[in-house]
């Protein structure tokens, strides 16, 4: 059996997305600008999945900008902020588990005279509000927050930290990386109070190369890049017409049924955690249980054993899951994430992360199972740490 576990990293692209795109390469390919009936086609295609986009988030159609991906998103969105609010503030929070798209612009702005701080997290994950609203001044502009850590499911008291900021002095605009939540828990910027959001197809099983930035109107922010412009001020270049239209598609697939499906991958992912709970000794689950984690995501650390050992054993029995940072899984040291929430190094060394989709099946969880603690089972036969003593 095959089993595909590891969709936090990136999803198939569902057939009816695919089915959407195909004629977008050959017969509607005309570019968005142009009058022409071609033109236009392309342009009304960009502009109903702008309108999809919006509405499983309760925005403005106007308020999407598509992105070659959320790390596109997330950079232009932080740095384009930064620069319009310059004159007023120099001051930006983020937190030490964020995606690395997120911290290596946060460390470029530190370069550029910016100041950020980045918060700590308790040992599930979850960003203290009294440590946020501390950490405020007189100079901060933005503050960037993940909606759901990537790695460790952790749902952030997102609508809180909107509600806060809105309280402030000054005026302090709030960035979200969603990537990890889109099609996993519900969003509405109103109620949150987002300014700005970032969103990737590729993780709701549409395809790769296309994310999107929601920004609230009469945000204040600068293009990072400059160059043709065709729909989108923010976004020099030719539209990826046919990404667009996937995105578009995937969103709509993702969001008829959204509580069925969020119940199906919950009812998995308990079914998962219970039985290695069950089956497996001298584990250590990384992030919080239940409403406050992602429907998607179990994190465990196998004492004993080495991630990468795992993961190979895993594949060879047909299973696809991630070891460390989805981000980062060809480094060797610790995730940074399960670092900043006080995991010892040799521990998260064993650390595996399964990610579910609303595809996923019973018999396919029934068989990780089977094979999960065999695997642990055989590796901790010839290791040299014993679990027990971790």
């Amino acid at each position: 059996m095959k089993v595909y576990l590891d969709n936090g990293t990136t999803t198939p692209v569902a057939r009816e997305v695919l089915d959407a795109m195909l004629p977008y390469f050959t017969e509607r390919f005309g570019h968005p600008i142009f009058v022409y009936s071609l033109g236009q086609e392309a342009a009304d295609a960009v502009e109903r999945s702008q309108a999809m986009i919006a509405r499983t988030v309760n925005a403005k159609s106007g308020e999407i900008t598509f992105t070659s991906s959320a790390t596109e998103a997330n950079d232009l969105a932080i740095r384009g902020v930064a620069y319009a609010n310059r004159k007023r503030g120099d001051h930006v929070i983020t937190t030490k588990i964020e995606n690395p798209s997120v911290l290596r612009v946060c460390e470029e702005l530190e370069k550029e005279g910016f100041r950020v701080d980045y918060l700590p997290v308790d040992s599930q994950g979850f960003v203290g509000l009294k440590e946020l609203e501390k950490t405020i001044t007189e100079r901060t502009i933005l503050v960037s927050i993940a909606h759901v850590s990537d790695e460790i499911g952790t749902i952030e008291p997102i609508e809180q930290i909107g509600k806060l900021l809105r309280e402030q002095k000054n005026r302090i605009y709030f960035h979200v990386n969603a990537a990890a939540a889109y099609a996993r828990v519900p969003i509405d910027v109103e109620r949150m109070g987002i300014d700005l959001m970032s969103l990737s197809a590729h993780k709701i099983h549409g395809p790769k190369g296309v994310g999107a930035l929601y920004l609230r109107e009469n945000t204040p922010i600068e293009p990072i890049s400059h160059g043709y412009i065709s729909l989108f001020t923010l976004k020099p270049g030719t539209e990826n017409v046919p990404g667009i239209v996937g995105f578009g598609r995937a969103a709509e697939f993702a969001f008829n049924g959204f509580e069925k499906h969020v119940w199906n991958m919950r009812k998995l992912r308990d079914k998962l955690m219970a039985g290695i709970e069950e089956r497996v000794p001298h584990i250590l689950l990384h992030g919080p249980r239940g409403d406050k984690r992602s429907p998607a995501n179990v994190n465990y650390s196998f004492k004993g054993v080495e991630g990468e050992s795992v993961l190979l054993h895993l594949d060879l029995n047909g299973i696809s899951v991630a070891t460390g940072s989805a981000c980062s899984t060809r480094k060797l040291e610790p995730s940074h994430v399960l670092t900043a929430i006080g995991v010892k190094p040799e521990v998260a060394h064993g650390a595996m992360r399964f990610t579910l989709s609303r595809y996923n099946t019973t018999e396919e969880i029934d068989y990780v199972l089977e094979v999960v603690p065999r695997v642990i089972e055989n590796l901790r036969k010839i290791s040299p740490v014993k679990p027990e003593e971790l």
